[in-house]
């Protein structure tokens, strides 16, 4: 009796543990493999399933999307200028039997396949293109890369230049072409501002030409804004012209005086 009972023990046992490796759990975001006796029989996922312990092996695939820093690297631009190009790829696997069949390690083939990509596509254009198409030029990056990915049935969805690291001279040299250009831009507008101010004060006098009323008051007024001034003396036009014949006459009085005297 005592035998039975660990027989049936050790059946149960052996049951379970046979349970353990057979019974298999995939999250939604995970897909399995199959192989059975090496050969592959299909993708298996999510949810729970079975297999046979030692005769099939399943081997899973993460479908989430999974962000390949490009290390930075120096590349020489179309009009031979040296800078380092940092980029980051975005990628996810829509095709687990390919990623795993058709490649050994398709993470690590589709980093240096990036490196390589951005190194060849940004080496053909010039760097000011470089610097201000960025949005084409990832376009232009996702679609050369997803081209051979998608044998390995992982997609590309995206390709970002992080950044772009330009020598000191050529920063210098971008630094006063930008500033001349500043320069230019406020001599435009200085010279476009006096030409309209010339603009209207010709407009003015045509207008003071036609109407000398006009340009009296318009005197009469200045002179008013300046006479607002405490510490400044106006003296009119028409005064002006009386108090130098005032002068002229004292002036040669004095000196007649001054020859009877001798």
């Amino acid at each position: 009796m005592e035998a039975v009972l660990i027989l049936v023990a050790l059946l149960i046992f052996f049951i379970i543990l046979v349970l353990s490796f057979s019974i298999k759990i995939l999250r939604e975001y995970e897909r399995a493999v199959k192989f059975r006796l090496g050969r592959f029989v299909g993708v298996k996922g999510p949810g729970i399933f079975m297999i046979l312990p030692g005769i099939e092996r399943l081997v899973k695939v993460d479908l989430r999307t999974v962000t390949l820093d490009v290390p930075k690297q120096r590349l020489v631009t179309r009009d031979n200028v040296s800078v380092d190009i940092d980029a980051v790829v975005y990628m996810h696997v829509f095709n687990p039997a390919d990623a795993i069949i058709k490649i050994e390690n398709y993470r690590y083939a589709t980093g240096l396949l990036s490196q390589t990509t951005v190194r060849d596509v940004l080496g053909q254009v010039e760097l000011d293109d470089l610097l201000t198409k960025r949005e084409e030029l990832n376009k232009k990056l996702q679609k050369t890369l997803d081209e051979p990915t998608d044998a390995w049935g992982v997609k590309v969805t995206a390709v970002t230049i992080k950044d772009i690291s330009l020598p000191e001279t050529i920063m210098r040299a971008m630094a006063k072409q930008a500033e001349a250009e500043r320069e230019r831009r406020s001599r435009i507008i200085m010279a476009d501002g006096e030409f309209g101010a010339a603009q209207k004060m010709a407009d003015a006098a045509k207008l003071y030409e036609k109407n000398p009323a006009g340009l009296r008051l318009r005197e009469l007024q200045t002179l008013g804004e300046i006479a607002r001034e405490k510490n400044l003396i106006v003296v009119s036009p028409t005064q002006l012209g009386t108090q130098l014949g005032e002068v002229a006459g004292l002036t040669s009085a004095v000196r007649k005086s001054k020859e009877e005297k001798k």
